[in-house]
């Protein structure tokens, strides 16, 4: 397939790449950029891009001959929705059915959307399937749940919308996030001693390694279309639900000479759910989660180690994608709709 992935420069897409190309897709890009001074031990792969470089000014003729649309790119994580909350609508929202109903119009055949299981919020003591009622508490995830009504509506014979609810994503990347938890968690034990509790511990968390987000993709781009039309798909691993105080604890664990402690105002999260993830392990052709919980917490301590990152490089701007935008807009770089000056 001749695949068009957004968001190919950020902390999943930069790792999605080189699976997808290896599965014999041929990739096409779109980034706008925003963090290209933000790499992690190593270089983004090259590959061809799109002549327009944010996707909320895609055209259908610009998708002329391609076959689907991996649609990565967004506002990333809550804090940085809750920067501007209207944004979050301009972007996530708006800007992804726009370049939805461009990929119809264009003819092409697959949309793969990265959803969140953020869009569950606030959920209930068991455990949340796909068909479980919505409960979202930030404005990111009431954009996702409204991103995947309006694909739905825009589903068809001839244009084929797929969900993935990815959990709580971690995991090394060439564009590291340290502003997700088992990535920021692992981060504060290697540089300061501390597994550094933000919360008071005690919500639940599903967790998933991005290397099993990026497989969800890479099977949905090769199963039939009947198993995937229209259907959302929670991605993680059965068994991978945590409290965080025990994502902690597991750290602290693997970490040598590092001890578990709280910031400074740390309290209860509302953000409370666990996930059942039956439906992917089951339903989705060709896709086997690979990775637990442990095992990327070791991946994880080991590359910290290996690029000898320091408290200062790890506290600033470049791993946190609220610093990073922030830096941007106080330079002038980009203006208030985060749309580049120059």
């Amino acid at each position: 397939m001749r695949v068009l992935v957004t968001g190919h420069l950020g902390y999943i897409g930069v790792e999605a790449v080189p699976v997808l190309r290896a599965a014999g897709h041929e990739i096409v890009g779109l980034d706008t950029g925003l963090y290209n001074e933000c790499d992690f031990a190593a270089p983004p792969d090259e590959v061809p891009v799109l002549a327009i470089g944010d996707f909320r000014d895609v055209r259908a003729e610009h998708l002329e001959g391609l076959d689907a649309v991996v649609h990565l790119a967004a506002l990333s994580n809550d804090p940085l929705g809750d920067l501007n909350p209207s944004l979050t609508y301009d972007i996530n929202l708006e800007g992804s059915i726009a370049l939805a109903r461009a990929a119809k119009e264009a003819g092409v055949s697959r949309f793969l959307f990265s959803s969140s299981c953020s869009l569950y919020g606030a959920g209930s003591d068991g455990f949340l399937d796909e068909s479980a009622a919505f409960n979202p508490v930030t404005p990111y995830g009431e954009s996702k749940i409204r991103v995947e009504q309006e694909l739905s509506r825009l589903g068809d014979d001839g244009f084929s919308p797929t969900y993935f609810r990815n959990a709580t994503a971690y995991g090394v990347s060439r564009r590291l996030r340290a502003d997700i938890v088992v990535n920021n968690l692992v981060g504060y034990a290697v540089t300061t001693g501390k597994v550094l509790l933000k919360s008071d511990g005690t919500p639940w968390r599903p967790l998933v390694h991005i290397g099993d987000i990026i497989g969800a993709f890479s099977a949905a781009l090769a199963a039939p279309k009947d198993a995937i039309h229209d259907q959302a798909f929670n991605v993680g691993k059965n068994g991978e639900n945590y409290r965080i105080r025990d994502v902690a604890n597991m750290v602290a664990e693997v970490v040598p000479n590092c001890e578990v402690a709280f910031a400074e105002g740390a309290s209860a999260d509302i953000r409370n759910y666990r996930v059942d993830f039956t439906k992917i392990e089951t339903k989705l052709p060709g896709f086997t989660p690979k990775w637990t919980l442990r095992a990327g917490i070791e991946e994880l301590y080991e590359a910290y180690t290996k690029a000898e990152l320091t408290e200062d490089e790890f506290l600033g701007p470049r791993y946190y994608r609220l610093k990073t935008v922030q830096g941007l807009l106080d330079r002038g770089a980009l203006d208030s709709t985060l749309r580049w000056v120059s």
